[in-house]
């Protein structure tokens, strides 16, 4: 099913690009449109790098942060597992 749909979504983006999209109005509105490599690429890059630099920071500063507090009771041979 999955890739059902998936196959549906990359036939529906060939289609929207051969014959573009539209607008109600029926305007040419080419004032309006950003061009997708300058401005998205550098904003994802931009957001990606943040985005490792806090996760970097938070396992290299806080490693125990998020993990479980029962990994830091000692280990007692005599008792076995639950």
């Amino acid at each position: 099913f999955p890739f059902i749909v998936a196959a549906l979504v990359i036939i529906h983006l060939l289609f929207l690009h051969q014959t573009g999209s539209n607008n109600p109005l029926g305007t040419k509105s080419n004032i309006d449109k950003i061009p997708f490599h300058p401005y998205f690429t550098f904003k994802d890059i931009v957001g990606m790098l943040i985005m490792t630099f806090m996760l970097a920071f938070l396992t290299l500063n806080t490693p125990y942060l998020l993990g479980d507090p029962d990994n830091f009771i000692p280990a007692n041979p005599l008792v076995t597992p639950i």
